[in-house]
């Protein structure tokens, strides 16, 4: 029987829930007046959302080498300036999402998206981002941002990217 990291037992009880929910449809949420509450979202911060759709209020997604977790110094001036981001709006907590390309094995990838996530948190922290407005997933190999076979699209697949999980 194959052993399953956390990671991956924890992404797929996200994606039953997330299954039951659409089956069981959806209510319409009522839109509550935020106007007045510290840091609530203003017209340019968009819905919650993630960098890979361009909705998580400026943060922006880091990119990695083949095979590596290792942060470049175009990956350590994004991440400074999502943590001046951060920082500017104390109420925002996010989730590091950690990707792969398509090449190698499910679990390998898991681990090495995990790495990636892992090594964004830090340094974020390291710039003094708190630890508990930071959460981290991997998502391996099973979310393309690009589906191609090309060295192009590969390096597309190896990022981080950073959704808004509260405001």
């Amino acid at each position: 029987m194959i052993q399953l990291s956390a990671t991956v037992r924890r992404f797929s009880l996200v994606l039953a829930i997330v299954a039951m929910a659409s089956a069981a449809g959806c209510t319409k949420a009522q839109k509550s007046d935020e106007s007045n509450v510290p840091n609530a979202p203003t017209e340019s911060d968009n819905a919650l959302g993630d960098s890979d759709s361009g909705k998580a209020g400026g943060l922006q997604s880091i990119h990695f080498p083949y095979d590596s977790f290792a942060l470049d110094s175009e990956a350590k001036s994004v991440l400074k300036a999502n943590a001046d981001l951060l920082k500017s709006k104390s109420g925002l907590k996010i989730q590091v999402e950690g990707h792969c390309d398509q090449r190698g094995g499910i679990q390998y990838n898991i681990a090495l998206g995990e790495k990636r996530a892992n090594a964004a948190k830090k340094y974020l922290q390291d710039l003094g981002v708190a630890a508990d407005r930071i959460t981290t997933i991997s998502y391996g190999k099973e979310r393309p941002i690009d589906s191609g076979s090309s060295e192009e699209a590969y390096a597309k697949n190896r990022r981080d990217n950073f959704a808004v999980t509260s405001r």
